[in-house]
């Protein structure tokens, strides 16, 4: 029976909750939890669910009345950390990635990707606790890692040379991650199957000792092994 992951959306827009919804649904591998208004809203409608209908991935909009998404982000993460948030958002400005990515933010999505880039998200973060983001944001988080104090994780791989252990199918995949690229599209190109190119993920994150797609990013950069 293939597996369906569960998934919550909160944005204040009635326009964009329609639009989430269709995508959703149109997606049999995503179940559509709830849908809520504001940030409030969303605290409780996770207050009232039992475990086993808990989302395990909750897009969340950034802008909202009485408490915006940063802040609910914060908030159910220090109640619910087995969610995973993904921001989805039309803003992409440079404090408000940092701002989320600390809150607890697991990725980082514009509004206007489709409804396959949206599964891929949820499978990418599910798989591998990876950090899906649209390209375009990538670029600039890595941006905001290359300038950010203490992001860079202690361990072996802190090193100037990229570790030994790190194959070179593995370090392809880590020049892809960097550009921005999402599993699907690093498969296609290097014409591997995305379950491989996952594995080859999670094996980047053992050996670097990181479990983010934004520590690596920011390591691959500070030690300009790519």
């Amino acid at each position: 029976m293939p597996v369906t992951f569960r998934t919550a959306f909160a944005d204040d827009n009635k326009v964009n909750r329609n639009t989430f919804v269709q995508k959703i649904n149109s997606l049999p591998s995503l179940e559509l939890i709830f849908i809520a208004e504001n940030g409030h809203q969303c605290l409780e409608e996770l207050k009232g669910l039992p475990q086993a209908k808990m989302p395990q991935v909750l897009f969340m909009d950034l802008e909202m009345p009485g408490m915006d998404g940063i802040e609910t982000i914060a908030m159910a993460k220090s109640l619910y950390p087995f969610i995973h948030f993904i921001v989805l958002t039309v803003f992409d400005d440079d404090e408000k990635i940092f701002e989320a990515i600390k809150a607890g933010a697991s990725g980082y999505l514009l509004k206007h990707e489709p409804a396959p880039v949206l599964e891929d998200a949820v499978i990418n973060v599910m798989d591998t606790g990876g950090a899906p983001m649209s390209p375009a944001i990538a670029r600039k988080a890595l941006n905001l890692l290359s300038r950010a104090p203490g992001t860079q994780p202690a361990g072996p791989a802190a090193g100037r040379q990229i570790p030994v252990n790190i194959t070179e199918r593995e370090q392809q995949i880590l020049q892809h991650m960097v550009n921005g690229w999402d599993s699907k599209r690093i498969a296609s190109e290097l014409g591997l199957s995305v379950l491989t190119v996952r594995k080859h993920i999670a094996n980047i994150y053992e050996k670097l000792h990181v479990n983010s797609k934004a520590q690596v990013i920011s390591l691959a950069h500070k030690n300009k092994w790519v």
